[in-house]
């Protein structure tokens, strides 16, 4: 895909401008998918009444026929513009190209393009250049596209950082999805050369760089560029923070992880939700509880806002590492600025269950039900296996009659966890009188999976009752 080999002639004039008086302005109706259809009769109309209007009109309609998943309509609409009277120029064209990219006509941007100037009479600019890089690149022909910024210059155009950096990211891709780890030494090697010529990369080849980097399992490699970014006065925006903070996680090396958080926050750069997961769960992993419940703190101090999925990590590791009033505390943090969601409350009612704090889960539990925010299968069965854990069965199956009576179905795993419970307590009527009911709630018919799993493992194995509960349960 050299320039010659797109047929492109060197030196041509570029297009002018069209000056629209009276200005006809697109309504934002025309850019609603959903009457995309009645817009061939109103354009019928718009020309019947010779009122003159600005491309715009048209630049607008190719993208939203783009958006509407229409590429073909984007193409007649390009092609009708002269028919208005409007002289087409390359932000149309472009618009055009752009359209056929988010349609996945790779194949079609090529063509167009050979015939920019022949049959549309346009000359193509940088920004043209590189949607067709962009094109070539995406069905795989990246050595072709080099060709294109090697033969640019022959066209009276200059290759931007832009350009060079659609075949960073292209390589870098190929090395993530393991094809050549060389790749991304390819990228850097372009990178080099955008310097080469006098361009300085933006933050996103940078960034682009970084996370090819970190894709191949490189992360010193990332992060000496990210040093080589900051000594050339390029600032990390949140996508650059993001990438090296996940490999760091990923790589098992929380602290520095926890240290470029530090550093985003202090830039007011907002991290993700999933981002800080990520960080409190990596740091919890490796013991460093306290600084993950420091992280938390510094979030509300930034007005970060703490939404649940974090808060309910950290409950969950401090749940785990035995630091259950800790978790509660936090909780209590959270709650005084915002409202707590089911998940942080089943994650807190489970950590107090597993510690035998049964009389603290039943109080989150009225609390839960107070705030309106109603216990799900889920709650219902950390509460069961609570009480089971502490000797306290019959507790479980009081929990499982008001499971039921609430409308909330049992899961597979409560009647296993609440049998199993009742016969560790001793408890072998009330064990069959679950078992019975869940008979019942299958309609006459036990799962196998459910209860005669159940059944075998408990009455069979372990008490020499299992005809007389057999004929009991099979007579329901």
């Amino acid at each position: 895909m050299a320039v010659r080999g797109v047929g492109f002639t060197p030196g041509l004039p570029p297009t002018t401008r069209n000056l629209p008086l009276p200005r006809f302005e697109p309504p934002r109706l025309l850019r609603a998918p959903t009457i995309l259809h009645r817009v061939p009769s109103l354009l019928s109309s718009l020309k019947q009444s010779q009122l003159r209007c600005g491309e715009q009109l048209f630049i607008t309609l190719i993208r939203a026929y783009a958006l509407a998943s229409k590429p073909a309509s984007s193409l007649r609409t390009f092609l009708s513009i002269p028919s208005f009277g409007v002289k087409t120029s390359v932000r149309a064209f472009n618009a055009l190209l752009n359209a056929m990219i988010q349609n996945k006509r790779y194949d079609l941007v090529p063509v167009l393009f050979r015939n920019c100037h022949r049959k549309f009479g346009i000359a193509p600019n940088v920004f043209t250049c590189n949607i067709l890089i962009k094109a070539v690149c995406e069905v795989g022909r990246i050595e072709e596209a080099r060709k294109v910024v090697d033969e640019m210059p022959e066209w009276g155009m200059a290759p931007n950082v832009v350009t060079h950096t659609t075949i960073m990211s292209f390589y870098c891709e190929k090395g993530e999805v393991g094809e050549a780890k060389g790749e991304v030494e390819e990228a850097r090697r372009v990178f080099d050369e955008a310097r080469g010529r006098g361009l300085e990369p933006d933050v996103r080849a940078y960034t682009v760089l970084i996370d090819g980097y970190c894709g191949i399992g490189k992360l010193d490699d990332a992060v000496k560029v990210m040093d080589e970014m900051e000594e050339n006065g390029v600032p990390p925006n949140e996508a650059t923070y993001t990438v090296i903070i996940r490999a760091c996680c990923e790589g098992k090396r929380p602290g520095e992880a926890l240290n470029l958080i530090q550093d985003m926050l202090s830039s007011k750069h907002v991290p993700s939700s999933s981002l800080c997961c990520k960080v409190i769960d990596a740091l919890c992993e490796d013991g460093k509880v306290v600084d993950a419940c420091e992280i938390w703190r510094k979030l509300l101090k930034k007005s970060v806002t703490p939404d649940n999925s974090i808060s309910s990590t950290l409950i969950y590791w401090l749940c785990q590492a035995g630091k259950v009033w800790d978790a509660r505390k936090l909780f209590d943090e959270f709650e005084r600025g915002f409202i707590p969601s089911a998940l942080m409350y089943n994650t807190l009612i489970s950590g107090m269950c597993e510690n035998g704090e049964l009389q603290e889960a039943a109080r989150l539990w009225d609390d839960m039900v107070e705030k309106k925010c109603y216990p799900n299968v889920f709650t219902y069965n950390v509460l069961i296996k609570g009480f089971c854990k502490a000797g306290k069965a019959k507790e479980g199956v009081r929990v499982l009659e008001e499971m039921v009576e609430k409308g909330c179905v049992p899961s597979k795993s409560t009647y296993g966890v609440l049998v199993d419970g009742l016969f560790g307590c001793g408890e072998l009527e009330e064990a069959v009188r679950v078992l019975r009911d869940l008979v019942l709630r299958n309609g006459g018919c036990v799962d196998a999976e459910e209860g005669w799993g159940v059944f075998v493992k408990k009455v069979v194995v372990d008490t020499g009752k299992w005809r007389e509960v057999l004929d009991e349960v099979l007579s329901i």
